[in-house]
């Protein structure tokens, strides 16, 4: 339970907790031949480092443990000192590499990871919930990832890296989506660390500063949300959900309203996609944040935050142990009650199947 400024208390669920190997060796420890003697990017391989270090202090273990990789080290910072009721794990891979099939060997390599030694510890597993990490550049490995552990009770949803080939809404991966929406699990798309194969992170090339970076790294999602709504995915697929792991609710009103604008005189050119491209956004698009985006702290925030129904898309993520670690005690004061509910835990547990009363911790 996490208590708020006013004195009002509410469940918390963590929609985005980051977990990682310890070390590379102990990821190629679970890696097979060939992959186990192959080159691929260490977590910190990146072009945009946060000045400041890419965790947040004292996420190290007493033995210099990698941040996000030991779980009764994350368990009690989570629920004994941060109230967190439920949190869902996101093991941060390496993105699309340029051999799709240890790209594959990889993402199975986090899964093992996460499901036995996460989801099945003895004293927390009860408390997390898991993303199953797939290849979308290798559709049939991903397929039979989806396939070995759609049935793990714990197991909530699939995670996908924001970095890719193509947007999302092409046809080659409409056998992923199926495939997601069969198994009744939400797919959620993160800015990945130790990229492989990355486009730049603008449509004009690679910014200079981390700075530019991060405050519009998140427009990629809104290019892949709007090119699976003209393609027609979410009226191909009608149970598929898709959440955006790095924030940019604030992006969707402005880009949803530009969409209606021009969409709504062409719709015949769309038979595919028949309905207001808005009308995709109910029930099929989440959003995790830790710190609210859009106008902070003042008086209307609560009105925009109503805007497009973003009420209903928003949940709250730490990204714990990145540097940011988003604090729930810092939603902005204007929120309604009602609208502060559904970010620190109804939309979660909706969207995730999690009964916060039952074996969660809630008091």
């Amino acid at each position: 339970m996490i208590e708020h400024p006013d004195g009002t208390r509410t469940p918390l669920i963590d929609a985005s907790v980051h977990i990682f190997f310890s070390s590379n060796k102990e990821l190629r420890s679970v890696l097979r031949e060939p992959f186990k003697s192959r080159g691929f990017p260490d977590y910190e391989m990146d072009w945009y480092g946060a000045p400041g270090g890419e965790y947040a202090p004292n996420t190290e273990g007493p033995d210099r443990q990698y941040p996000g990789s030991d779980p009764d080290i994350v368990g009690n910072e989570l629920f004994s000192k941060r109230g967190v009721d439920v949190a869902v794990l996101h093991p941060m891979a390496r993105g699309i590499m340029p051999d799709r099939h240890l790209g594959s060997a990889l993402h199975a390599a986090h899964n093992e990871m996460m499901v036995s030694k996460w989801l099945e510890h003895s004293q927390f597993g009860d408390r997390f919930r898991g993303t199953i990490r797939v290849n979308p550049d290798d559709i049939a490995g991903a397929l039979k990832e989806i396939e070995k552990w759609r049935g793990h009770p714990r197991v909530v949803q699939i995670g996908i890296p924001l970095q890719s080939r193509e947007v999302y809404g092409k046809p080659q991966f409409w056998p992923l989506w199926e495939a997601a929406a069969d198994a009744c699990l939400p797919v959620a798309a993160h800015i990945e660390v130790g990229s492989g194969i990355a486009n730049p992170p603008t449509p004009n090339g690679n910014t200079r500063t981390y700075e530019h970076y991060v405050s519009f790294m998140a427009l990629n999602y809104v290019y892949h949300q709007m090119n699976m709504i003209a393609e027609g995915v979410f009226e191909r697929f009608p149970g598929l959900k898709f959440v955006w792991g790095d924030g940019a609710a604030d992006f969707i009103t402005p880009f949803i309203w530009r969409m209606d604008t021009f969409g709504r005189p062409h719709l015949e050119q769309t038979p595919w996609a028949p309905r207001i491209p808005s009308d995709y956004l109910p029930g099929h698009v989440y959003f995790v944040q830790g710190s609210l985006d859009g106008p902070g702290d003042t008086d209307f925030a609560g009105e925009w935050f109503g805007f497009t129904g973003k009420d209903d898309m928003v949940m709250f993520g730490s990204s714990y142990p990145h540097w940011q670690c988003g604090d729930i005690k810092k939603l902005p004061k204007a929120l309604s009650t009602e609208q502060r509910d559904k970010v620190c835990w109804r939309n979660a547990a909706e969207l995730y199947g999690i009964d916060i009363a039952v074996g969660s911790g809630a008091q």
